[in-house]
C-alpha cells in the first residue's frame, strides 16, 4: 500500500501537459504526487440487435472508473451500519435482483415494490424505476443510501468513511484524478457506481445464439412455436402478444403500460401517475426487460406473482378490465395449456447465466 503525505496548506500544484488529449495528467505535487491520473476507457459491449448505449458526457466509463464502481457496488460501506450493500438488493444469482417480493433495509422495514434487474440496465431510457421517477443511474445511486428503509445512512459520514478508507481515496484519484481525498464526494460515488451498473451486459442466451447464428445452435421445437407466439406471426398457434411491450433486443419497449393487474377498484399503487399527475397513467408501470426472467422472480411490481408459470395464466386469463389498459390485452388471450408451455420454453430461452462464472459481475469481497 502506498504511503500518503500531505505536503502543507499552500502545495503549488503544477499539471504538466504537452497540450494533447492522449497524454497522462501528472500532478507533481500534493496528496496524490506519486499517482499518474490516466484513465483508460472502458468498452461498453454492444451485443447483436442493441443499439450503442447511451453514456453521460461527464461520466464516460473508463476501466478505473468501473472498478472502482464494481468495489463500491458490493461494499456495504455504503450502510448506516455497514451491513448493506447495493448488491444486498441486486444479487447476480438472481439476474440482479434478491429473489424477494419487495425488498427490505438495515431495519427489516419492507418497501412497496419488487427489485428492479439491473441487467442491461444501460440501454434503459425513458426514466428508471417502476414509474420513470428519476431519469439516470448516476441520480438512482444517490438515493438508497439516504432512503430510511434502505440504507438510512447520510451522505456526509459515508463520504467521510470513504475520504479516510485505506484504498478507495487511491482508486478515485485514478478514476477522476482528484488532487486530495477531501475531493471526494457523492457526486463522486454515485458516476463510479453507475459506471459498473452500465458495465452489466448479459446478451449469450440460447435465443443471442439463434441471433449469432451459432453453428451448434438448434431450435427444440417448443422453442420455436413459442418464439412464433411471442412475436405474433401468422403461423403462430396462437397470438400471445408480448412484443407489443417486450420488443426489441432488451424485450422492453422502454415505455409504461396497465398490464391489467389490479381492478381500477383495488388499485393501491398508481405507478406512474405518480411521476407525471396525468390519471391516464394510473396503474402504468415500466414494461421490463424479459431477459434472463427466469431468474428474477418474484415478478410484477410487488412480487405478488411467485413463478413464470403463473404469469403465463395471468396474461392468459386474468387480466382486469380498466378504462387505460393496454389495447392489445383488450381481448381475452386465453392460451390451453400446450400454448403456455410453448410460451414458456420460449421465454426460458432468454436465460443467459454464463455472467455467473465471470468474476466483473460477481463480489469481489468474496
Amino acid at each position: 500500500m502506498k504511503k500518503f503525505y500531505f505536503l502543507g496548506f499552500f502545495a503549488m500544484i503544477f499539471i504538466l501537459s504537452c497540450g494533447t488529449d492522449d497524454e497522462p495528467i501528472v500532478i507533481v505535487d500534493g496528496e496524490f504526487s506519486s499517482i499518474i491520473y490516466d484513465p483508460q476507457t472502458y468498452e461498453i459491449p454492444q451485443p447483436v440487435g442493441f443499439s450503442k448505449m447511451a453514456q453521460p458526457a461527464d461520466n464516460i466509463a473508463t476501466i478505473e472508473g468501473v472498478d472502482l464502481g464494481h468495489l463500491l457496488f458490493f461494499d456495504p460501506i455504503l450502510s448506516a451500519d455497514s451491513t448493506l450493500s447495493c448488491s444486498g438488493c441486486h444479487l447476480p444469482e438472481f439476474g440482479f435482483t434478491d429473489g424477494n417480493a419487495v425488498s427490505s433495509g438495515i431495519t427489516n422495514i419492507a418497501g412497496s415494490r419488487s427489485s428492479m434487474s439491473l441487467i442491461n440496465i444501460g440501454y434503459v431510457s425513458n426514466g428508471l424505476f417502476w414509474d420513470g421517477g428519476i431519469n439516470n443511474l448516476e441520480a438512482q445511486a444517490l438515493m438508497p443510501v439516504e432512503d430510511p428503509i434502505e440504507m438510512a445512512a447520510s451522505w456526509p459520514n459515508i463520504v467521510e468513511r470513504i475520504r479516510n478508507h485505506d484504498v478507495y481515496p487511491e482508486l478515485f484519484r485514478k478514476a477522476f484524478g482528484i488532487e486530495s481525498r477531501s475531493d471526494i464526494d457523492k457526486f463522486m460515488v454515485a458516476k463510479a457506481i453507475a459506471q459498473y451498473e452500465r458495465s452489466i451486459v448479459s446478451a449469450n442466451s440460447r435465443y443471442d445464439q439463434f441471433l449469432n447464428n451459432d453453428s451448434n445452435f438448434e431450435f427444440e421445437d417448443e422453442e420455436f412455436e413459442g418464439l412464433l407466439m411471442f412475436f405474433d406471426e401468422p403461423t403462430a398457434s396462437a397470438d400471445a402478444e408480448c412484443f407489443h411491450c417486450h420488443g426489441g433486443a432488451n424485450f422492453s419497449s422502454n415505455e409504461f403500460f396497465n398490464n391489467g393487474l389490479d381492478a381500477p377498484e383495488d388499485l393501491v399503487d398508481f405507478g406512474r401517475e405518480n411521476v407525471t399527475g396525468n390519471e391516464v397513467d394510473r396503474g402504468k408501470f415500466r414494461a421490463i426487460s424479459l431477459r434472463n426472467l427466469e431468474l428474477t422472480g418474484p415478478y410484477m411490481h410487488d412480487g405478488r406473482i411467485l413463478d413464470l408459470e403463473s404469469v403465463v395464466d395471468f396474461y392468459s386469463d386474468s387480466i382486469h378490465i380498466s378504462g387505460n389498459l393496454d389495447v392489445n390485452l383488450s381481448e381475452p388471450i386465453n392460451l390451453n395449456e400446450e400454448e403456455k408451455g410453448y410460451l414458456l420454453a420460449f421465454l426460458k430461452m432468454l436465460t443467459d447465466t454464463s455472467y455467473l462464472s465471470d468474476p466483473h459481475f460477481l463480489n469481489p469481497f468474496e
